[in-house]
Formats: structure tokens, sequence, C-alpha cells
């Protein structure tokens, strides 16, 4: 057992060092000069190679990502290009709105995808597993930004249950703060909550052929309580890794949805900064995006030892 988490967490951190290279070298290969954009094309070229100099763009390529992974470590995000602070000042606020935006899609994704897959699959065959399907599909064909718009113009615009944008803030209270998030996450769920209820229903339904499934149906179980007592489990497995990669989808979805709704979270960030060719911004942003979703997975790949004990069998 031992073996098998050393060789996961291994890979966890050779997967975080990929990602900083390729986040690192896609961002060196761009066109242009930053200190170029800051200070203007007609920019005298002593000022240029003073804000180079200052930025560190005169160092090697190594030298910068050396210093940019050591700088990630200590927790020392570097300098904004465009505004001149702290990057860790401009991430921390994104990261208030973005996590719990993410977390509650995720959780409305798994509740939705649960409900209609388990209906679906008990109704296997008959109109309610039918028009589950015609729901789910409706859902997977919404772009998240158009359903985000619909939202908006039905609960904001017509309805008035909601605002149309923006973010009070935690500090002025939870229930305005998680209100004006409730738009978002329902747009950034239907999606993935659509795509992951068929997941459950094939699982559900493949899991229910089988032999221990009759076994225990044999011994008098309702078929309700074979299904949440022994289904449940064991289709829990290609769920939970679907579960993993959508966190990605949702964390990307936030990109154009945080910008839909005007929230001030780590994807209308990134948006900004490369429109402002900041690429310290950038580079930070996208890869704490990309930490996260490595770490969602690895607990991805934990939670399999925790259901099916046998896939970490002799490992």
């Amino acid at each position: 057992m031992s073996g098998f988490f050393v060789r996961k967490i291994v890979g966890f951190v050779a997967t975080l060092v990929g990602a900083s290279l390729v986040v690192f070298l896609a961002l060196e290969i761009l066109p242009g000069d930053p200190a170029l954009s800051i200070l203007g094309v007609d920019a005298d070229p002593e000022a240029l190679a003073a804000l180079r100099q200052q930025l560190g763009l005169d160092q090697s390529a190594t030298t910068r990502y050396l210093k940019w992974v050591a700088g990630l470590i200590t927790g020392d995000f570097g300098t904004s290009y465009s505004y001149r602070i702290p990057v860790a000042e401009m991430v921390a606020p994104g990261l208030a709105v973005t996590i719990p935006l993410a977390l509650m899609a995720m959780v409305l994704s798994i509740a939705m995808a649960m409900g209609l897959g388990l209906y679906a699959a008990a109704n296997h065959g008959r109109p309610g597993d039918f028009g589950a399907m015609i729901v789910s599909q409706l859902g997977i064909a919404i772009p998240n930004f158009w359903l985000g718009l619909l939202l908006i113009l039905l609960f904001a615009v017509s309805l008035g249950w909601f605002s149309a944008g923006g973010f009070p803030g935690w500090a002025d209270g939870f229930g305005p703060a998680f209100k004006s998030l409730v738009l978002p996450a329902v747009a950034l769920a239907t999606v993935q909550g659509a795509i992951l209820a068929r997941v459950v229903r094939s699982a559900v339904l493949e899991e229910t052929g089988a032999d221990f499934v009759r076994t225990a149906r044999a011994k008098g179980l309702s078929r309700r309580q074979a299904l949440l007592g022994h289904v449940l489990r064991n289709a829990m497995v290609p769920v939970v890794t679907i579960m993993g990669l959508q966190f990605s989808f949702l964390l990307a979805g936030t990109i154009v949805v945080e910008n839909v709704f005007s929230l001030p979270g780590l994807g209308r960030l990134v948006f900004q900064a490369i429109s402002n060719r900041d690429l310290v911004v950038v580079k930070d942003v996208v890869m704490l995006l990309a930490a996260m979703v490595i770490v969602v997975n690895f607990v991805v790949d934990l939670a399999y030892r925790i259901l099916d004990p046998r896939l970490g069998a002799g490992q």
C-alpha cells in the first residue's frame, strides 16, 4: 500500500513540474515584448532596456523559469507588469470568487446528475427514461454563456429575483455573496450535470445486470435496496473519474461565465491579463488553475482506492 501512495505522490509532483514547463514555454514563445507593450512603440530605447532589466526580461529563459518556480513555492508570485502591484494581491480576491463558484457548480452538477441518472436507470426502457435523456441532451447542447444570458433575462430582468451581475463581496454578508453566485453556478453546472447524468445512467445499468445484484435480489432485497446498497457504490468508480475531469471544465468555463456575470474571479483576471499582455499574471493564474485540476485528479485517484480496494491490489 505504501508503494501505491509513493507512486501517486511522485506522479503528482512530476505532473506539476510538467505543467509548469508547458505554461512557461507556451507563454515564452508568444510574439511581442511586454516592455514595449507597457511603454509604447515610441518609447526611448534606454527606457525600454531599463524596464526589461527591471522586469527580469534580460535574463535567460532558464533563469526566469527557475526564479518563477521558486517564487511559486515560497508564495512570491511576482509583480504585475501592468498594475505594478504584487500578483498575490490580485489573485487572492479572485480565488474568493472562483473557488466558491466552482464548488457550487460541482455540487449542483452532481446533484443534477445523480437525480436524473438514477431516475433514468430506475425507469430503464420506460417513458421516464426517454424523458430524462432528452432533458440531458438539451443540457449538453446549450452553451453555458448563452444559458447565462437566458438566466439573466428571466431571473434578473423579468422576475427581479437575482442581480444581473457583479459580486458584493463576502465582507458584506454570506447571503448576498452566495446569491450573486447562484445563476453563474447554474449556468456552469447544467452542461456538466447533463453529461454526468448519462454516465451515471450507463454505469448503474451496467452494474444492475451483474451477478451479485441478481444474488442480492434473490435473497429478498427490493430493487431500491439493491440499487442503493450494492449497485451505486460499484457504479461510482467511472462516475468519480468523470467528476475529476469535469472540474477542469468548470474552471475553464469560469473564464467565460465570470465575464458574462461581471464577477471579479480568476477567469476574468486572466482574461484581462491576456488583453494587457501581463505575462506574469497569466503565468501565475494559469499555473494556479492547472494545480487545482492536478490536485483534484490526485484526490480522485485516491478515491478509487476507497471505492474499490481491488484497484490498488498488488500495487
